[in-house]
């Protein structure tokens, strides 16, 4: 179930990127199980699977992105971004979410995405800026829309805590376009070198997302 993204992409518009990293969003979000027809360990699963990636990683992929772009415009759009996240302890709203739907991540559920998370810090370590700018807006993008799928796991675990998933499923709408926004303004900036693919990020985060959903956790 892994989308791939072989082609490089270099001399791409904006408005064609942004669809296609909309098309992908789609896809995994058209692909996610009825959470009533799974059992409660494969709902906490995913849960506790995606805050064992969120709650440590998501400010430090922003950090790096934000390291890795050169033009001074679009660097407010990221900074912004993750004002917000540290002033708001967005991931204490994330722990305290796991924790009312029972789905805090045990070791196991962080060792199952370890090959996949590892890869995503080794392409954000090369700090290159147009793509992991647009790995980043297919982040943001995923995150608002996966929101409501998320909040309807923990209710069905007996969560009432949703301020996570409900100031992320807004907040996020402006974090993807100005996402974007500052895409466009580097890729004028510094343009991706030849033979480079612009979505290599975009399919890494793609990858670990299903893996999120869609993998079981290891054995002890």
């Amino acid at each position: 179930m892994t989308t791939t993204l072989a082609t490089p992409q270099t001399h791409t518009s904006g408005a064609s990127i942004q669809g296609k990293v909309t098309s992908m969003i789609d896809e995994l979000i058209a692909s996610l199980p009825d959470p009533r027809k799974l059992t409660s360990e494969e709902r906490r699963g995913i849960i506790a699977r995606y805050s064992s990636v969120l709650e440590g990683n998501f400010i430090y992929w922003m950090t790096a992105t934000l390291l890795a772009v050169h033009s001074e415009d679009a660097r407010p759009i990221l900074l912004e971004n993750l004002h917000e996240e540290v002033r708001d302890a967005h991931p204490v709203m994330l722990r305290n979410f796991a924790i009312a739907a029972h789905a805090f991540p045990k070791d196991t559920d962080a060792l199952v995405l370890n090959d996949e998370l590892t890869a995503m810090r080794r392409f954000l370590g090369r700090l290159s800026a147009v793509q992991s700018l647009a790995a980043m807006a297919f982040f943001e993008g995923y995150i608002q829309k996966f929101m409501p799928y998320l909040a309807e796991l923990a209710a069905a675990e007996g969560s009432n805590d949703m301020e996570y998933t409900d100031v992320h499923g807004v907040c996020d709408i402006a974090h993807t376009d100005g996402l974007f926004r500052a895409l466009s303004i580097e890729m004028e900036r510094t343009p991706l070198g030849p033979g480079k693919d612009l979505f290599e990020g975009v399919t890494l985060l793609h990858d670990l997302m299903q893996k999120i959903v869609f993998c079981q956790e290891v054995a002890a």
